[in-house]
């Protein structure tokens, strides 16, 4: 039984990596549709539960996201194919992309990379509204929701961001305390060996890679250091890690600055995990060879945010029964609907719309997914097709 899962898990998560353009917060969106609507893998709670749990964790917190529900859905197996079959499409377009040096050049290029931008409004939009009408359905929770989402949008920042997180789960102790909220545990074959061991394998290859990367620069274990020490400090999502590689490559020859910005660019026009980038990164890089490298890059960037993820869910899945806990949680998951609104105003929305005729577009794509429930994929082609239209007129 627990091979047909897993097999199931790697299919519809290998549809997700084809599929899920938008960048990390457009990700959440997919999956809440995907695990949550469709699939009902998960309650709307425990998926509440999982993405704020994975908001405050280092790492891209699509795939431990995803990590996890696959690890609920089938085990440790599971767990992997639900990374393998999201990471897999984008990772390997990205080192397509650094062997093949292409570049996309042109008004119709740039009208298609444009309309991705515009998925990625209708898909945050969709996830803010169905993630609002779950966990702010009342006074305390909406006004919880609002703060959150007008000190991000004011301040902003990984480390706001925590705040915000931290002061919802306080007020969600202090208000939420009779709200009823049902327990919604889990099933996660995670025992306190294997969290220990994970958190040891995380801080012994974070302090022993620098140690073997300054014994052997310019090496694949150098390579591996970069990736790893950017995967353990990044907090914040995928974006944060573009100026740790670049501080860690460029200055120092692995890969120049102007085909660092091109990896960038093309990592904005695939689906799946912006985090693979590394393949590119790794493929590009100067001194080793490109397909070892690229698969060292990016196993070592998502390395250690799956580590990470292991030891919290063996503490979340222990201490997510308690009734403090569950109102904590209902604090965060409000927290999370206007981090999530903070988002979808910027940078998706400030980013992709810059006239009305971008507002109608996103507009109707979601009202394409909300309303009809169109498939995401058919609403990403509708889109793609109106904006090279309107580019090209």
């Amino acid at each position: 039984m627990r091979g047909v899962d897993a097999a199931e898990v790697f299919r519809v998560a290998l549809k997700l990596g084809l599929t899920s353009f938008g960048g990390p917060i457009a990700h959440i969106g997919y999956f809440e549709r995907t695990y949550v609507q469709q699939r009902r893998w998960l309650t709307s709670e425990q998926y509440g539960g999982l993405v704020a749990l994975c908001q405050i964790l280092p790492g891209p917190t699509s795939s431990q996201i995803g990590f996890s529900i696959g690890l609920h859905r089938a085990g440790w197996i599971g767990a992997l194919a639900a990374w393998l079959g999201f990471t897999l499409p984008s990772a390997l377009l990205m080192y397509l992309c650094a062997v093949f040096t292409a570049n996309w050049r042109g008004a119709l290029a740039h009208s298609l990379l444009h309309g991705l931008q515009l998925v990625a409004v209708s898909v945050v939009a969709q996830a803010v509204w169905n993630m609002a009408r779950t966990f702010s359905r009342d006074g305390i929770t909406m006004a919880i929701a609002l703060a959150a989402g007008c000190l991000l949008m004011g301040i902003g920042g990984p480390v706001t961001q925590l705040a915000v997180l931290a002061a919802a789960a306080l007020a969600g102790t202090a208000w939420c305390r009779n709200a009823g909220v049902a327990a919604a545990p889990l099933k996660l074959p995670v025992s306190s060996a294997a969290a220990w061991g994970a958190l040891g394998l995380f801080a012994t290859l974070l302090l022993a890679l620098p140690a073997l990367a300054f014994l052997y620069p310019r090496s694949i274990i150098a390579l591996a250091d970069i990736f790893y020490r950017s995967g353990a400090l990044v907090f914040g999502g995928g974006h944060v890690v573009l100026p740790l590689l670049r501080d860690a490559m460029v200055p120092f020859g692995w890969i120049g600055d102007d085909r660092f910005l091109t990896g960038y660019g093309f990592a904005q026009a695939v689906p799946g995990p912006l985090f693979t980038l590394a393949a590119y990164l790794g493929a590009a890089n100067a001194y080793a060879p490109a397909a070892w490298s690229a698969c060292v890059a990016v196993f070592f960037i998502f390395l250690p945010g799956l580590l990470m993820t292991i030891t919290a869910l063996a503490l979340w899945s222990r201490v997510s029964r308690h009734d403090i806990v569950r109102s904590a949680l209902m604090g965060i998951n409000a927290a999370v609907v206007g981090i999530l609104a903070a988002a979808l105003y910027n940078p998706v929305w400030k980013t992709a719309v810059l006239g009305p005729v971008d507002i109608a577009i996103a507009l109707i794509g979601f009202v394409l997914l909300v309303r009809w429930r169109v498939p995401p994929i058919a609403v990403v082609l509708f889109t793609l097709v109106c904006s090279a239209a309107s580019g090209l007129v």
